[in-house]
């Protein structure tokens, strides 16, 4: 299949922000710890994604929730967007109170024919920079576009989660967890609060657990398994975790880090993971 969105490829834009302690507290007590960070605290890993927000008018907003298509990212005619995975290197800590800047660069763009429809992937390339122009993280950022769900199309096969876990940590959603984390993250995808929108229009059985919030989950308890810095961190999205249902964070060690993923209560593999230190 060609790819109609060469122009788009090396599109670039940036952001400034500071990172203001009053967000990474809020996170701190949507996760149910107790809101302690502050000026010049280390900011957790993936928690940048609370800062570098944008604001588009309701008018400028698709029907999922989410900016129109065709601005910075291509206009891509697949109604479904999913955050796919990602993958970072961290390279100095970032700290609370700095001002930062983002640097986002279109990386690649492939479009494919598969079992479920079209499907149109598209790479950002995220670098966060200190004040003084130092690079503090860099991330690249996988989108996936697909079709809306055919009616009566079979169900795709479930990863099996690995059974040789180590270290194993429930978590309990909630729709206040959920309404939280988005509105902590300006999130607007309908999918995560609008449970009757998730059902009809995407096909999913209930209200969709966020995928980076899965992830940031992932790599908390890689930091706190080995309690040193994350050197790199990459996950993928396997399967949506949706619903109320508790699931579990799971790791065990690998040979130069951790392997870790998310499992469902169904048995499922939602998200593989792997850290370095």
């Amino acid at each position: 299949m060609p790819n109609t969105f060469d122009s788009w490829i090396g599109r670039s834009e940036s952001h400034s922000d500071i990172l203001r302690p009053e967000p990474a507290r809020f996170m701190q007590a949507t996760l149910g710890q107790k809101p302690s960070l502050g000026i010049g605290d280390p900011l957790p890993p993936l928690w940048h994604w609370l800062y570098f927000l944008d604001a588009k008018p309701l008018d400028q907003l698709g029907r999922d929730g989410h900016p129109k298509k065709g601005g910075f990212l291509p206009p891509v005619a697949l109604p479904r967007r999913m955050w796919a995975g990602g993958r970072f290197t961290f390279h100095t800590p970032l700290l609370l109170g700095a001002r930062v800047k983002k640097r986002s660069t279109i990386k690649a763009i492939t479009e494919k024919s598969g079992r479920s429809g079209e499907l149109c992937f598209v790479t950002v390339m995220h670098e966060v920079l200190a004040e003084d122009g130092t690079l503090a993280l860099t991330e690249e950022h996988d989108i996936v576009y697909r079709e809306d769900p055919k009616p009566n199309a079979p169900k795709p096969a479930q990863p099996v989660a690995p059974a040789d876990t180590e270290v194993s940590e429930i978590v309990t959603p909630s729709e206040v967890m959920l309404f939280r984390y988005s509105a902590l993250t300006f999130n607007g995808h309908r999918i995560h609060y609008d449970v009757d929108y998730a059902r009809t229009v995407e096909g999913y059985s209930g209200l969709v657990f966020h995928g980076p919030l899965t992830a940031t989950l992932l790599a908390d308890l890689a930091s706190r398994s080995v309690g040193r810095p994350l050197k790199t961190f990459a996950f993928r999205g396997l399967s949506p975790i949706t619903g109320m249902a508790p699931f579990q964070l799971q790791s065990r060690a690998s040979e130069d880090g951790l392997d870790l993923w998310a499992r469902r209560h169904d048995g499922a593999n939602a998200m593989r993971a792997r850290a370095t230190f």
